[in-house]
């Protein structure tokens, strides 16, 4: 018979298994995203060593929680509720960061976006994604694409518009500038106010990341504790069980 309760010890090596997938899933993401880099060369991207840490943090934490777990290892359960630990306040710090650091940020896209130049090839591609998906046109306005607007401006009357934050947003036509090229009939909102939406749900989404895994990290540090008391409480009574003969 084990040292740790059976149902615990099974629940807990499944959700390590379910961590491990997340790990393996992000690394192949990390990688597809590193083969895709030269495209996005012309964005100031931030360096991706933070998410190779991480994702490589995720895989090897819960490979060692499997196995202190089925091994009923008190060094690898010590270990990885030390981790756990750390792990809850890394995350903790990370969310409040993101939650302080916002406005700062979404000042500075602002600034970006005011002189962004939409010309350039990546910043052209995500701005026609986002026209064709939230029924906008230009950044600013439909002149930022200057003599030539692209098909992903115009606007059909079938359309239904979007719905984001609980707003929803009805779609509004107007005719082309004078003198330009494109679709008879663009969309009237522009996409400055759509890409700071983006980036506030971004933030929602970022700051639960954070904060669900510190609470993760605390349930699972909870759980090893309790594995571990498991762990001691059986060495006890066998090393008592001993001296009686």
């Amino acid at each position: 018979m084990g040292k740790i309760n059976g149902c615990l010890k099974c629940i807990f090596v499944f959700f390590n298994v379910l961590f491990a997938i997340v790990g393996f899933g992000l690394i192949y993401g990390l990688l597809q995203t590193s083969t895709h880099k030269e495209e996005f060369s012309s964005l100031d991207l931030p360096d991706m060593i933070w998410g190779w840490l991480f994702a490589i943090g995720v895989l090897g934490i819960s490979s060692l929680g499997i196995f202190a777990t089925c091994c009923e290892s008190i060094i690898g359960l010590k270990l990885f509720a030390s981790f756990m630990g750390i792990g809850m306040i890394i995350m903790f710090y990370g969310g409040i960061n993101v939650a302080t650091g916002r406005n700062e940020i979404e000042t500075a896209l602002q600034n970006e976006l005011q002189k962004a130049n939409i010309r350039e090839e990546v910043i052209r591609s995500m701005v026609e994604k986002i026209q064709s998906n939230f029924h906008c046109c230009g950044i600013r306005n439909a002149t930022d694409w200057g003599n030539n607007i692209p098909d992903s401006c115009e606007c059909i009357s079938s359309n239904t518009g979007y719905a984001m934050n609980g707003r929803s947003n009805s779609l509004r036509c107007k005719s082309k500038p004078q003198g330009t090229s494109g679709p008879h009939e663009i969309y009237e909102q522009p996409c400055y106010d759509i890409i700071l939406e983006l980036l506030n749900l971004f933030f929602n989404i970022l700051f639960g990341f954070f904060f669900g895994f510190a609470v993760i990290a605390l349930l699972g540090l909870l759980i090893t504790i309790c594995m571990i008391n498991q762990v001691k409480s059986d060495d006890s009574r066998g090393s008592m069980y001993l001296r009686k003969y």
